[in-house]
């Protein structure tokens, strides 16, 4: 019997083994492509960003920290001593209020987008669905300078309201910041609405009723039940704005006319213009390095708050 159960146990040892050994198998495709097309990059972002500037782009293979130093110093022309700027980081925090303005909006927008859609007939969601994306199968740079078209001074969004009669001259809504954050706004709102359109729609209404019975108002269900059971779709919604918004480049290219740098623009400038590759690699490793702070405190607060609601 001992002699069977060896046999058995060293059977079972086996195929675990051919199961882990196909699933790596299974897995490799994926794991190369990871690192050919994500860990690769960014190790090269990160070792050009150590890097010396070549004289007219690329660099030149002497280690220095000089990029992130230049973040937060200028040398003095004569001196060559250190002084505090504060330029680039005002750069940063103009990209962070867009971003989170750009959210703000496509959530006010897109929350109720996705509760319209989600309490549609089952028969006419994917029809709505349908219509939320399709203006998305276009090139984003032809969405973009096609809005530059409709909010410039001569568009037809000023023509319309001069000719009701809401305004006598044009509104300057073009090469604004309002125009950036209109912009980043139409570009992502879909991510946003997606998500949160998942999670109601698997959302039970019957709650609804039962608070309504308890005669809780719309607002208080809404606060209560609705937002707190859908949170996972809001959440994943807003990251999806934020993040592509942070680093986008073509809105505040076009719409805002390149008068206020965001961070997409300012590393793009340092690739194209100043041909200082490690600046620019050290701006991207800066602005990676602040979203997964941020995602990582955000993941922990989550964690913390379920354990305690658990």
């Amino acid at each position: 019997m001992a002699g069977a159960i060896g046999i058995d146990s060293g059977s079972g040892g086996d195929a675990a083994a051919k199961l882990s050994k196909n699933r790596g198998l299974l897995l490799s495709p994926a794991l190369i492509a990871i690192a050919l097309f994500l860990v690769a990059p960014l190790g090269f972002i990160l070792i050009y960003s150590l890097l010396t500037p070549g004289t007219y782009g690329g660099v030149v293979w002497t280690f220095t920290p000089d990029a992130y130093i230049q973040f937060l110093f200028e040398r003095d022309l004569f001196t060559e001593e250190l002084q505090f700027s504060s330029a680039y980081l005002t750069i940063y925090g103009r990209s962070f209020l867009q971003a989170v303005v750009a959210t703000f909006i496509g959530l006010i927008i897109g929350f109720p987008t996705a509760y319209f859609i989600a309490t549609r007939p089952e028969s006419q969601r994917n029809l709505w669905v349908f219509l939320i994306t399709v203006p998305y199968w276009v090139n984003l740079l032809i969405r973009t300078v096609s809005m530059l078209f409709i909010i410039r001074n001569e568009g037809p969004l000023n023509a319309v309201l001069i000719e009701i009669g809401l305004i006598d001259t044009p509104l300057q809504i073009a090469y604004t910041n309002f125009a950036v954050a209109l912009g980043l706004v139409y570009s992502y709102l879909p991510f946003m609405v997606l998500p949160i359109y998942a999670s109601i729609e698997r959302f039970d209404f019957r709650i609804v009723e039962a608070a309504h019975d308890l005669y809780a108002d719309r607002w208080t269900t809404l606060r209560k039940i609705i937002i707190p059971i859908t949170k996972p779709g809001i959440v994943a919604g807003s990251l999806l704005v934020f993040i592509p918004s942070l680093g986008s480049f073509i809105a505040p290219d076009l719409l805002g006319g390149g008068k206020n740098l965001m961070i997409g623009n300012m590393i793009a400038l340092q690739f194209q213009g100043s041909r200082n590759w490690p600046f620019g690699s050290a701006a991207a490793v800066i602005l990676m390095t602040i979203v997964l702070i941020v995602l990582m405190l955000f993941v922990r607060r989550q964690r913390r708050s379920a354990a305690e609601s658990g």
